[in-house]
């Protein structure tokens, strides 16, 4: 008779009580939630907004995911054969690595890999993002701003100043090239002016059900 593996008890050293706590609270979610779902997938984070993968979860029904602390939830699941919370589960913590998350749900997996498929969505690129085009203003009139904005502009690199209560910006001025790392005041420039360089999206990675199969998701 197979050895039962739910009740293996994990240690987690060198912590600080009140940090051990938290992830020995943790820990027992992740095992609860793959006593409770049929399937945990995994999944990677392009540009990470929490609304959005809310707005994700919703769309599920009900489940839960997990994203970040990729260490604890690999001891909740268990990194080798030998310790694993389930048959197959050290599969799915080696995928835990970077910026991945895990869902726990039971729909199937068509239905999750076709949700996956269109989650594809326009946002303001971050400090450190790629510029995916060049981005350049002509001097003159910036109507799109209200005179109150002017010394945020300013401060921001743009060469404006204020002529009869209307912002003008008295040079032209490139506010990004494309392939070059955006600085946080290039992110911001881009924001105000409605520049969407970058894209939220989810890919799966690999699937997981409690018969113990395990299966990478391309």
């Amino acid at each position: 008779m197979p050895k039962s593996k739910r009740n293996k008890t994990f240690h987690l050293t060198a912590t600080k009580k009140k940090g051990r706590n938290a992830k020995e609270d943790l820990l027992q979610k992740v095992r609860d939630c793959v006593d409770e779902y049929a399937h945990v997938f995994v999944f990677s984070v392009e540009n990470m907004r929490n609304n959005l993968l809310k707005n994700l979860r919703g769309q599920l029904g009900k489940g839960r995911i997990f994203l970040g602390k990729n260490k604890v939830l690999q001891l909740a699941l268990g990194k080798n054969e030998s310790d694993e919370y389930k048959d197959g589960l050290h599969f799915v913590s080696k995928k835990l690595s970077g910026n991945v998350g895990l869902l726990f749900t039971d729909q199937s997996t068509d239905v999750v890999v076709s949700l996956f498929k269109t989650l594809t969505v326009p946002e303001f690129a971050r400090a450190g993002c790629t510029a995916s085009e060049d981005v350049l203003l002509p001097a003159g009139p910036l109507e799109q701003f209200v005179h109150s904005m002017e010394p945020q502009l300013r401060q921001l690199g743009l060469p404006t100043t204020l002529k009869k209560g209307i912002v003008v910006l008295l040079t032209d001025h490139a506010v990004c090239k494309k392939g070059e790392l955006l600085t946080p005041e290039q992110a911001r420039i881009l924001k105000l002016l409605n520049y969407r360089m970058a894209d939220f999206k989810v890919d799966l990675e690999a699937v997981w059900t409690k018969s113990g199969s395990f299966e990478e998701i391309s």
